[in-house]
């Protein structure tokens, strides 16, 4: 968490050491940590990698499951200084906050569950401004050859599932024998494009992720949205095995069909 906290940014920083100061009841003094988070010569990003490799090494844990989430942290409306600190759209309030959006890598395995990676996200503000833009030139119906052509993309702002796919091949490369089973992400991460590549990293391994209810789907010749072909399937009663030892039982339904936008045929549950 040091580390997440002070990436980069001096404020940030301060923030860590004031936190530590309360923790360590004044042992540790707030400008001594400051000192030494500015200038001692530790590897930073190097620590969390170190961290995880130990403690596999020491629980001999050898296997486990990857899973990417996104997650946020909201500021003040005046931060401004904070490392990639920026508008973003909030689930909760419906509304527009100040904060940090970051990617998050965690691995669960049958004994631990615990983060081995993690990557701040900042969207590119001249492609924001011109998709602001856009879309208000949509509302006024004006056609797309006579509107503003989108920027070049911006390789210092790479995208979430680009960063995604960054924190798999970094874990991969720290940890080369480990035996990733399965990934696991929300449906951000559901395009066919993703997928494929996060599947190839580890040997073809399966992706689980979401897509959309009104995406069709091609079943018997004919084209249908998920939805609908879900509403008329018979689900199977199974038992599910949770972490700890508990049993619940769930009624379970999939098919193998061919989605439209993926251009393959998956497994849907």
């Amino acid at each position: 968490m040091v580390s997440l906290l002070s990436n980069g940014n001096t404020h940030n920083k301060l923030t860590s050491s004031a936190k530590f100061e309360r923790a360590s009841f004044g042992s540790y003094p707030r400008t001594a940590l400051s000192w030494m988070f500015k200038h001692a010569k530790i590897p930073w990003e190097k620590l969390l990698t170190a961290s995880v490799r130990l403690i596999l090494k020491k629980y001999g844990i050898l296997e486990g499951m990857l899973v990417i989430d996104d997650s946020d942290k909201k500021r003040s409306k005046s931060a401004k200084k904070i490392y990639q600190v920026h508008k973003f759209y909030d689930k909760t309030s419906g509304g527009y906050i100040n904060g940090q959006e970051f990617i998050v890598l965690l691995l669960v395995t049958a004994q631990i569950t615990i983060p081995v990676g993690f990557a701040f996200y900042q969207p590119d503000p001249v492609y924001s401004k011109w998709k602001k833009q856009d879309k208000k030139l949509k509302q006024k119906k004006i056609p797309k050859k006579n509107r503003p052509v989108a920027p070049p993309k911006n390789k210092e702002y790479p995208t979430k599932l680009e960063i995604a796919l960054n924190l798999l091949e970094d874990f991969k490369h720290c940890h080369p024998t480990f035996k990733v089973k399965v990934i696991l992400a929300d449906a951000l991460y559901g395009t066919a494009n993703f997928l494929d590549k996060a599947a190839a990293k580890f040997g073809g391994i399966q992706v689980i992720s979401q897509i959309r209810c009104d995406q069709n789907i091609r079943y018997k010749g004919k084209t249908k949205s998920v939805k609908k072909f879900f509403s008329h399937y018979t689900c199977v009663p199974q038992n599910l095995s949770i972490r700890g030892g508990t049993q619940r039982q769930v009624e379970v339904g999939s098919a193998r069909l061919y989605v439209n936008s993926h251009k393959n045929a998956l497994l849907l549950a």
